[in-house]
């Protein structure tokens, strides 16, 4: 698997369409997980396969979020400078729903491991409970991402003001 045989770049692409379905996660302790992505992150429990897997979702869908203990029952978390999942992204859909997570983050005293401007999103950083890293994010619209002098899409990371994020719950009318 040292060397990867792929065509000219230019035949194959990926349908534009292509969507990145759902994460399912290795945890040591399938409870304390499933209290994690649903009672500090919100996402509903749609179904369980014993005591060994659960299954998560927003809004509805079978599932965003697998979760099970199949191969890792009371293990521990992969070591520093290890390859694996370096983090997976769950994108909310406007601010105000950003603002609402990190308060319930910030009401269940769950630590952030950053929040960042990258110019084209906004995002909140963190660790489940076992270790693995979340992106929690909104994007800007594409007419506002910005752009070199070659027009290239031109990302960056700038501290996010937590406050300013906050305050958008005070025009929050959106039932929730």
């Amino acid at each position: 698997m040292d060397e990867i045989r792929g065509g000219d770049k230019s035949d194959f692409k990926i349908d534009s369409q292509t969507r990145i379905g759902h994460i399912h996660l290795k945890v040591s302790d399938l409870e304390r997980s499933v209290r994690f992505y649903t009672e500090v992150l919100g996402f509903e429990l749609t179904t369980r396969m014993g005591r060994q897997a659960a299954f998560l979702s927003a809004g509805g869908y079978h599932h965003h979020i697998g979760l099970n203990t199949w191969e890792s029952a009371g293990g521990s978390p992969p070591p520093e400078r290890s390859t694996g999942l370096y983090h997976f992204a769950i994108l909310l859909p406007d601010r105000q729903a950003l603002a609402r997570v990190l308060q319930r983050l910030l009401d269940n005293n769950w630590p952030l491991d950053g929040a960042a401007d990258h110019g084209v999103s906004e995002a909140l950083y963190l660790k489940d409970p076992d270790g693995n890293g979340i992106e929690l994010y909104i994007d800007r619209p594409q007419e506002q991402w910005p752009h070199d002098s070659q027009g290239q899409v031109s990302m960056y990371t700038r501290p996010l003001a937590l406050e300013s994020l906050l305050a958008e719950l005070q025009s929050d009318k959106v039932p929730h």
